[in-house]
């Protein structure tokens, strides 16, 4: 064999060595990673596509007036709209300050039987502070208003 040809043989290995190297990497960070994915869905895309009661996803919209309800112990019971669409909610936990009816806020959960159990809940930081992804579902449903106008 001539020195060109066992150069060239070594660079294939090379480049083989690291193509699988980058697809076990790959696989080893979406794996480290399954549970720590958390999508974003407003009520309308929950009623339109429901997730396994297994999957683990964020809820966004605003708290629906009249919904609050505080049980017995932890347990908080309440509606989050986007306009088109409520998500019944539990929560058993302490809610945030800033919690409200008619107030942004993001869940994070599972949706089980049709209601949203929340293992999370996030609020509104200040008077005009509402998660992007709430602001976008809302204004695709054509209720937002801007605070500032």
């Amino acid at each position: 064999m001539s020195l060109k040809s066992l150069k060239k043989k070594r660079r294939i290995q090379v480049v083989a060595l690291a193509a699988v190297a980058l697809v076990v990497s790959t696989v080893l960070i979406g794996y480290a990673m399954r549970d720590g994915i958390n999508f974003f869905r407003s009520p309308s895309q929950l009623i339109e596509a429901p997730p396994t009661p297994n999957e683990t996803f964020r809820l966004g919209g605003l708290v629906e007036e009249g919904t609050l309800i505080r049980g017995d112990g932890h347990e908080i019971r309440f509606s989050v709209t986007d306009g088109g669409a409520s998500v019944p909610v539990v929560f058993a936990g302490v809610l945030p300050d800033l919690f409200a009816e008619n107030q942004g806020m993001v869940g994070t959960g599972r949706y089980i039987d049709g209601v949203f159990q929340a293992s999370e809940i996030l609020a509104k930081h200040d008077e005009t502070y509402m998660p992007k992804e709430v602001i976008d579902a809302l204004k695709e449903q054509g209720v937002y208003e801007d605070p500032n106008s």
